[in-house]
């Protein structure tokens, strides 16, 4: 892996723990209350915290939240996801960009008409 990416990757982890450390140590209730959220969010439930992770990565993908994805593949990792999973949760993300990309198409295709009444295909 290229230094930079290791690099930035590093400074990710030194800035989440930095700011974790300075809010729990200003005794944020939100934040405190965040923590406990995502403590009951990736529980195992009816979806083991390892599926959790893994809809958390194409979730990351999507929102293109580069701190998400890294914690959420470690997490993932740790919970014994394999490579190809997390491959195939970044795909996903992939795809739901591309669906939500066709979503906004259909509008712009729809307002040609109203402005190009007269065109044809």
């Amino acid at each position: 892996m290229a230094k930079e990416i290791m690099d930035k990757l590093a400074e990710i982890t030194r800035k989440r723990k930095k700011a974790h450390q300075k809010l729990v140590s200003l005794k944020s209730q939100v934040y405190d209350a965040f923590l406990q959220m995502e403590q009951v969010a990736f529980a195992d439930g009816a979806l083991s915290k390892k599926a959790k992770e893994l809809i958390a990565i194409g979730i990351s993908v999507q929102m293109d939240c580069e701190s998400c994805m890294q914690w959420h593949i470690d997490q993932a990792a740790a919970c014994g996801a394999t490579y190809r999973e997390i491959l195939e949760a970044i795909e996903v993300g992939i795809e739901m960009g591309a669906g939500r990309v066709t979503v906004s198409a259909r509008f712009a295709l729809d307002a040609m008409e109203q402005a190009f009444p007269n065109e044809e295909a």
